[in-house]
């Protein structure tokens, strides 16, 4: 047990301290409604008399699926403060993956947002066999109304009963390796990302904060630190440019998180130079790698706005590249994934855990108050990740200097080919670079002289038909032939998980069919 005289505050005692700082302000806005700071507090006040009427044990898991909406998140507020412990069910995941974080997680309860999940909502009630208990928000076909049961229940004070030793979330990876395994932390090492998220990212003083991707995942992270502010969380359901481009003027939005791809389609959107923009602060970006001459688009064309954020499930945040170091005169830097924060311990280690010298490759390794606790019910696993005193990430980079990173790849991505060790994000930086390339994943497919041969695939930018052999000779002169691809694929599309990374188990998966597994 923790001793709780050294304990940080729980994140859901947090949020009502700061709910309850600023109670005429708007907490939460959304197209048609909004909800004040009190008001949040009340909600989840009778929320929380709702869920501890179950007599649930500590730390029994409550899943959540959900479009980004102030009452649900409210929920998982709610369900934290009465001893629970939350997951959140991907928005956009398939109903096998749903129900197997379901039957993984061994949740008993499942709230699900009625008016966009109703049909997938009545499918996981009807074949997750754990789930005792189904509430919905609005209708749906399954469950009880939470909405209706707490007019029932009536007035109630939220107050905190989770302790250091509760488990707070179990939050699943996203899978794009393997099966996606469950990050379990309790509230000990839940309670300080909030403020490390304030004291390195440059959130503006007010946020006015503008919630496109799910709040589920990466966004999310973002809602306390807005309240802690005195802010507002402005929710939309889903990524769409003309809605986005609306509310950023309307409301006067600062600050805002995007995955890569949705800045590609605002770039590309007839409405982007007819939209005044000017009240943008921070353009947070993350998930995956940013083509370095759309940036400098970005720029030009947003704002010197722009930062990247990079951590993972196992531990958020890590590093971040911030506004300044995102300038046009020094582009190297628009291939690093940033510094590392002041709350994280970082260290570039070989294959023995030893510190590599400056410039060499290596795996990123974090120490932190907010890394993981274990993955749920996988020890091997969690032993591998979490060895010698260190999180290892899988991520292999190299650090200049001054202790910027570099992320070649994962280290699971590696090709191996004629005997050499190759990275495909190394060459994703040289071709993100030409101007007729949109997107680009490299890969390695089965070759019977190579072992893996070099593969790139691309998406062009829309009117250009770019020329396979410059673009080998353009690696082969920067990174030199064993880099240069073997075969060049042009496609309309990417496939894509649903945080926005460019899935290579699917990808690798289409060149691999009739070969007994994935590597050279």
């Amino acid at each position: 047990m923790s001793d709780p005289l050294y304990a940080f505050p729980s994140t859901c005692e947090q949020t009502l301290r700061a709910l309850a700082r600023y109670p005429q302000r708007t907490a939460f806005s959304w197209p048609g409604g909004s909800l004040s700071y009190q008001g949040a507090t009340e909600l989840i006040g009778r929320i929380q008399k709702v869920f501890m009427q179950l007599g649930f044990a500590p730390g029994t898991r409550v899943a959540f699926l959900t479009a980004n909406r102030a009452d649900t998140w409210c929920a998982g507020v709610a369900a934290q403060l009465a001893r629970l412990a939350i997951t959140w069910l991907h928005p956009l995941g398939s109903l096998d993956d749903q129900l197997f974080q379901l039957e993984d997680s061994e949740a008993q309860m499942l709230v699900i947002d009625g008016v966009t999940f109703r049909d997938r909502g009545g499918d996981l009630a009807a074949k997750a066999l754990g789930v005792k208990n189904v509430f919905t928000l609005g209708p749906a076909n399954c469950g009880v109304d939470l909405l209706q049961a707490i007019e029932t229940a009536g007035h109630a004070s939220p107050r905190c009963f989770a302790g250091p030793d509760d488990i707070a979330t179990l939050n699943y990876t996203g899978g794009t390796t393997g099966k996606s395994k469950g990050a379990l932390r309790y509230h000990r090492e839940y309670g300080g990302f909030a403020s490390a998220i304030l004291a390195d990212f440059e959130i503006p003083e007010t946020p006015r904060y503008l919630t496109v991707a799910p709040i589920s995942h990466v966004a999310g992270t973002k809602v306390l630190p807005t309240l802690m502010r005195g802010g507002t969380v402005h929710m939309l359901k889903g990524f769409d440019p003309e809605a986005v481009f609306k509310t950023i003027a309307r409301e006067r939005i600062n600050f805002t998180l995007f995955v890569p791809t949705m800045i590609y389609v605002m770039l590309d959107h007839p409405s982007l130079d007819k939209t005044d923009l000017s009240s943008l602060e921070l353009l947070l970006y993350g998930a995956s790698a940013m083509s370095p001459s759309r940036l400098v688009e970005g720029i030009e064309r947003i704002g010197p706005v722009f930062s990247q954020l990079y951590g993972q499930t196992e531990c958020y945040p890590v590093s971040v590249l911030r506004k300044a170091d995102h300038d046009p005169k020094t582009p190297e830097l628009f291939l690093s994934c940033g510094f590392p924060i002041a709350a994280c311990q970082v260290r570039i280690l070989d294959n023995d855990d030893q510190e590599v010298a400056t410039g060499e490759a290596g795996e990123i390794c974090v120490r932190a108050s907010h890394v993981m606790a274990e993955y749920w019910r996988r020890p091997e696993q969690t032993a591998e990740t979490l060895k010698s005193g260190w999180l290892h990430t899988g991520d292999i980079a190299r650090a200049d200097e001054r202790g910027y990173m570099f992320i070649l790849d994962r280290k699971k991505d590696m090709i191996v080919t004629g005997g050499f060790n190759i990275f495909p994000r190394e060459i994703e930086d040289v071709l993100s670079q030409h101007a007729d390339v949109a997107m680009v994943a490299v890969v390695g497919v089965p070759d019977d002289k190579w072992g893996e041969a070099v593969t790139a695939v691309i998406v062009a930018r829309d009117g250009t038909r770019p020329n396979a052999d410059e673009l080998i000779n353009l690696v082969k002169a920067r990174k030199g032939s064993a880099h240069a691809p073997k075969h060049i694929k042009f496609v309309k599309e990417l496939p894509m998980t649903g945080v926005g990374k460019v899935d290579k188990k699917v990808l690798k998966a289409g060149f691999w069919v009739g070969h007994q597994r994935m590597v050279g």
